[in-house]
Order: structure tokens, then sequence, then C-alpha cells
């Protein structure tokens, strides 16, 4: 038989504090090759997951073979904690991690594709987004291309795509079959991705970078 909780200990449940579940909010950023950006933005505290996937085009249900063709970049969507990270501080350091002086792609990977955008999802967003490129402009003497463009539609991109960085699935490269972590870390020191975040910002690229030969 169910046991009957005393009036007492139901009027203090009554009265005691609902469980708020912590906001969530969603960001969308291009900043060359997804695999990268998905590393460096998983790592921040306060970010919940991070998808790799295209953005910006006008085509459905672009692939990895296509979406340049559709207009589309590759980019991550990005879901975060608000209560542990804004969405201005995200972008901030977002625009650390990449060149936003190259307006023709990122580092070894060329064309628009691989360009860097930020899509805000309404005007709070946008606003924030804008503020931190004007900050960033300050840093560089002027030098930022990465724009601000409007909400997009994002598209996953293929399941293998997805935390690639850190996959121990093996693959075959020119050097053999190497996991999917190996290739991945191999790739994005041979493309100077890294050497070339901190030479444009100094001292202001962002720390969580690796560190020069590893």
């Amino acid at each position: 038989m169910m046991r009957l909780l005393p009036l007492s200990l139901v009027a203090a449940l009554s009265v005691a504090a609902p469980f708020a579940p912590a906001q969530a909010e969603t960001a969308v950023f291009a900043g060359g090759c997804f695999w990268c950006v998905e590393s460096d933005l998983e790592k921040l505290p306060g970010v919940r997951d991070v998808v790799s996937g295209y953005a910006g085009g006008k085509t459905q249900n672009p692939t990895y073979k296509n979406y340049e063709r559709g207009g589309h970049r590759e980019v991550v969507q990005v879901d975060f904690d608000e209560t542990k990270i804004s969405y201005g501080d995200l972008v901030g350091i977002f625009l650390r991690t990449v060149d936003v002086t190259d307006a023709g792609g990122q580092f070894c990977d060329r064309g628009f594709g691989y360009s860097t955008a930020i899509h805000p999802l309404d005007e709070k967003q946008a606003e924030a987004a804008k503020a931190e490129i004007d900050k960033a402009n300050k840093s560089l003497g002027g030098k930022v291309v990465t724009p601000v463009e409007g909400a997009a539609v994002f598209w996953p991109a293929e399941d293998y795509h997805q935390a690639y960085y850190k996959s121990d699935v093996r693959t075959l490269t020119r050097f053999g079959y190497v996991t999917r972590a190996e290739a991945y870390k191999g790739y994005r020191k041979a493309c100077g991705r890294d050497a070339r975040v901190k030479s444009v910002w100094g001292g202001e690229a962002y720390k969580g970078l690796p560190k020069a030969g590893s």
C-alpha cells in the first residue's frame, strides 16, 4: 500500500525551489576545417556539444562532395550553457582560433567553403557578434574580414566527420593505416593552422591551441 506523506512534509516540498535546468543556447560558426573548429570549441567550459556540418547555401541536404557548389561553408553548431559562457565570449574565443584576415579560405584549405563567418540566430546574437568583431578589429588594426551573416539552416555533416579529431577508427592515409585522430593531428600541423593563428593574434591567440611540435 502506498504510504501517504505527512501534510507538513507536503507543504515543505511545495515551497521548495523547483529544479531549473541550465539554459541552452546555440551558435553557428564557419572557421575552415570543421574538424579543427570542433576540436577547439568542444574543450571550452560551458560548451555541451559541437557538431560539424554545412550552412549558408541554398541547396538542400548538402554533402561533403557538393556543399561548396551549393554555396555552403563548413561550419559547426555549438550547444552551450549560457550560465557558464556567454555567446559574446564564445564569439571572441572563436575569432582567436582562426585567421580572421583571410577571405579566401583558411590556412592550406582554399575556397569559399573554407572561409570564415558567424551566423547569429537572432538579433541579440547579431549585436554581440558585431561587438566582438569591433573588438577584434581594434586589436588587429581593422584587418578583420570575417562577416556576420544572417541566420542559416544547419545541415549536419556525415557521421564519419563527427568527433573526427578524437576518433580511434583506423583510416588509410599516404602514411598507411592510422587512427582518424592521428590523421587529424598530422593534417592540422601540416596545414599550419596553429602557427598562423599565433602569428595573426600574437598574445591574444586562443590559449587552448596545440603547442608547437605537439
